[in-house]
């Protein structure tokens, strides 16, 4: 992997607010040729800094209004157990984030689903139905404050 400059870094920032932005005007903005800046980029994703590109959609819009944060404590803390919980959440399409954490419980878990009701199957049917769970807290939220920051490139 090679060391990130002044230039990779911009391009790296610039694409983080706009994805969809020309090679040729990434290059104005960066101050480079468009076939530099082209082999940049495709440098930063052969390198594993650019991991992909999407389109940021309207959760509320597409009827997914609740946001969910869940705490997950495990019956037991091995590495099978670990193993078996990160596989299955894997294979879950509900659950947008999950994160083993340290602290007092072991996974922090992100979903979004319709309403509460619909939160409540997930949670009774899916969830709690995973391999090692014991206990879980649920955190709804009610406003999101900020949620699409870029990293402080």
């Amino acid at each position: 992997m090679t060391e990130l400059d002044k230039f990779d870094r911009r391009i790296l920032a610039i694409l983080q607010v706009d994805g969809r932005v020309s090679t040729v005007e990434l290059a104005e903005r960066v101050g480079l040729s468009p076939t530099t800046t082209g082999e940049r980029l495709r440098r930063l994703q052969k390198d594993g800094y650019i991991t992909g590109f999407g389109a940021r959609l309207d959760p509320h819009r597409l009827g997914f209004g609740l946001l969910v944060f869940v705490e997950v404590l495990l019956d037991k803390t091995t590495p099978d157990v670990f193993d078996k919980f990160a596989q299955a959440v894997r294979d879950m399409p509900e659950v947008l984030e999950c994160h083993m954490v340290a602290g007092g419980f072991d996974y922090l878990v992100k979903t979004r689903v319709a309403d509460m009701a619909s939160y409540r199957r997930f949670l009774g049917d899916i969830l709690l139905s995973l391999p090692g769970v014991r206990e879980t807290r649920t955190y709804a939220v009610m406003e999101e404050v900020k949620n699409d920051s870029p990293l402080p490139l």
